[in-house]
């Protein structure tokens, strides 16, 4: 398939996207689904400046990329998909899940959820609420496969091991 990662990570383009899985996966586009960032022709400017010329950079607001869910997973080039947000990623699957389930999403890899107000540390890089953790049990219950995994190069967390306490902080 060739969208390659569908990442949910709060920084959405930066260096660790773009140099550190980008490389390795050989990313010739990225799709960043966030409604807010849809509507600013500022922060996709932002955004665009991370990006090298090379590699195209779509925005969408999450009923857009929906729609454009078939284009962006039939496309034949490489690409990664990123949400901001817990809640913008289970829109986007339960969307592509009515308008396109031939491609559904089968896996989402938690990148990178800092550190907020009522956020409990699971990882160096992942800190969640007990609403997010639903949430995410809610995706691993749809047959979705949830990891944390912040590069390419480090070991793949599942959810429930993710969730259980057991991986060291």
């Amino acid at each position: 398939m060739p969208l390659e990662l569908y990442r949910i990570d709060d920084r959405l383009i930066h260096g660790q996207v773009v140099v550190g899985w980008g490389r390795p996966l050989d990313i010739r586009f990225l799709v960043l689904v966030d409604d807010e960032v849809a509507s600013s022709e500022w922060e996709q400017e932002l955004y665009r400046m991370g990006v090298p010329p090379e590699m195209d950079v779509f925005f969408y607001a999450v009923d857009e990329a929906v729609a454009a869910h078939a284009r962006c997973a039939d496309d034949r080039r490489p690409g990664i998909l990123l949400t901001g947000d817990i809640d913008t990623m289970r829109r986007l699957v339960d969307g592509v899940r009515v308008a396109d389930p031939a491609h559904g999403i089968g896996a989402v890899n938690l990148g990178g959820l800092h550190h907020r107000v009522g956020r409990v540390q699971r990882m160096r890089y992942v800190f969640l609420t007990e609403g997010e953790e639903r949430e995410l049990r809610d995706l691993a219950a749809r047959g979705v496969a949830v990891s944390a995994q912040d590069v390419p190069s480090a070991r793949a967390v599942p959810l429930d091991e993710l969730l259980s306490g057991r991986v060291g902080v």
